[in-house]
């Protein structure tokens, strides 16, 4: 039978000899996994002895227990009336929240009408924490500015006394149709800002048609996201390799079964270190406590604990390579891949080299979180259109970062982007309204698109193309130097 402990006795159990946690009503010895914690042992002890269901809830999909703790950890359950006595004590300790600010009015979402607004809205509504995570950018966030100022460099040249009655947006992804080139690129930690998670992403996701990219850190279960989904709905799954292969191919494994929803895996390479997110970092630092740096075995001590970002990155693999990661993936799954964080035209050249199992690139700076002072994807694709154009028939390119309106995603469709992704945005939609707040953000991005196309004279995805656009100003900026391709067998010709 098992124990029922009193919290007031698991309350002792708060030193890193002996740590306890209460995990939805169940007590846990973590003595153990103090060292092995992807986050570090601070976030553990801070909750040492107390109940830690509100703050792991949120940044752990089910299963994560059992994958890391042997069964004799869990030692019994805890008393539900000692429990509410103790979260009673603790409540009246507390000092009082302070009372909103007028600028902090919360705001219906018919009253959003730009994804400014939207991200305005869901930081009102989610935690310091949260909004540090999901804000956050590489060092002096220059980058991350950059990805949405380079898109007002672009200027629109309208055709008129075109017939612009009708005007449709639908489009094909890696061959399946999906009513918008926009899409929802991956971002983690989705409970951070709503119950419904990345579940409720793919709800709304599934009522205006457009495809998900799951996170590789997602705070659902690959199963739960996709549950009800329809099989037509478009999903990808994004894969950051671990140290440890056995776990990024048990994934693979899981995913297969799933094929019937996730049609592809992405791979995301633009961070094989994680960025130094400052923003981030500071929600962890306290009182100048000297830690471990998370991830980073052998870089010493400094202040603080990494925050969010640190601690998802530990354990992933940085010695990725083209000779050896792409073989070793077909090995595990045959679901074609898809190269996420390609900042040049040299590894884009690269990438078509792989097809057809690589069947798409997308051209990112991690939003601006790895390295800041990097290309925005726009570059990239400039680059592209300069030195290899012929790329775009081999693959499809799809680009994420910045995007803020529907006239930046319609710009990116001009210059030959398949298709366009949003991040952040998904995230504070969440923080918003939760899937509602997420479907607000999809109609306004949407409807702006459709607005754009009609105004430029487009009535058609296909119509698109760079006679629409001068880019004039932004071409002045991206590389100029050698191409540094060898053209040599890129093309494969017929034997007939």
């Amino acid at each position: 039978m098992a124990k029922i402990f009193d919290a007031a006795e698991v309350a002792k159990h708060n030193t890193p000899e002996s740590c306890w946690v209460i995990l939805y009503g169940h007590v846990y010895d973590v003595t153990n996994f103090l060292s092995s914690h992807p986050g570090g042992a601070k976030i553990i002890l801070k909750l040492a002895g107390q109940d830690a269901t509100e703050d792991y809830d949120p940044v752990h999909p089910p299963g994560t227990l059992e994958d890391n703790l042997k069964p004799e950890a869990k030692l019994g359950s805890v008393s539900k009336e000692s429990l509410e006595k103790a979260k009673a004590q603790a409540a009246s300790k507390a000092a009082p929240s302070p009372p909103p600010t007028s600028g902090e009015q919360l705001l219906p979402l018919h009253a959003l009408l730009n994804l400014d607004d939207i991200e305005k809205e869901g930081t009102k509504r989610i935690s310091k924490k949260a909004w540090a995570y999901y804000f956050s950018a590489a060092d002096d966030h220059i980058s991350k500015e950059h990805n949405n100022r380079v898109f007002k460099d672009i200027i629109m040249r309208p055709r008129v006394f075109v017939d612009v009655t009708k005007c449709d947006t639908s489009t094909t992804i890696l061959g399946y149709k999906v009513n918008s080139p926009i899409y929802v690129s991956p971002a983690a930690m989705a409970r951070l800002a709503h119950p419904d998670g990345e579940h409720g992403i793919a709800k709304a996701c599934a009522n205006y048609g457009v495809m998900q990219i799951v996170s590789n850190n997602a705070s659902m279960t690959p199963e739960q996201i996709v549950e009800g989904a329809s099989p037509e709905q478009l999903f990808g799954w994004q894969v950051y390799v671990q140290n440890d292969r056995t776990k990024t191919e048990d994934m693979f494994c899981r995913i297969n079964a799933m094929r019937d929803r996730y049609k592809f895996i992405c791979l995301t390479l633009d961070a094989p270190v994680p960025g130094k997110r400052e923003l981030d970092e500071r929600g962890s630092i306290d009182n100048n406590e000297v830690v471990e740096a998370a991830g980073n075995p052998g870089a010493g001590k400094r202040p603080g604990g990494g925050g969010v970002g640190q601690q998802l990155f530990f354990g992933t693999a940085a010695d990725l390579n083209w000779k050896e990661t792409l073989p070793w993936i077909a090995k595990h799954t045959d679901l074609p891949v898809v190269l996420k964080g390609l900042q040049t035209h040299e590894d884009v050249y690269l990438a078509a080299q792989h097809a057809p199992q690589v069947k798409a690139v997308i051209l990112s700076n991690h939003g601006g979180r790895a390295m800041d002072t990097t290309s925005p994807a726009i570059y990239t694709l400039l680059e592209i259109r300069k030195y290899c154009p012929e790329v775009f028939d081999k693959i499809e390119i799809w680009i994420d970062g910045g995007i803020k309106r529907g006239t930046d995603v319609v710009k990116a469709l001009c210059l030959g982007a398949k298709a366009v992704g949003v991040g952040r945005a998904g995230l504070f939609g969440l923080g918003a309204g939760g899937q509602a707040g997420v479907e607000r953000m999809l109609e306004i991005l949407q409807t702006e698109t459709t607005a754009t196309m009609r105004l430029l004279g487009a009535t058609s995805i296909p119509e698109l193309g760079p006679k629409y656009v001068n880019t004039r100003k932004v071409e002045r900026d991206i590389y100029d130097g050698e191409d540094g391709l060898d053209r040599r067998g890129f093309w494969t010709k017929s034997k007939l």
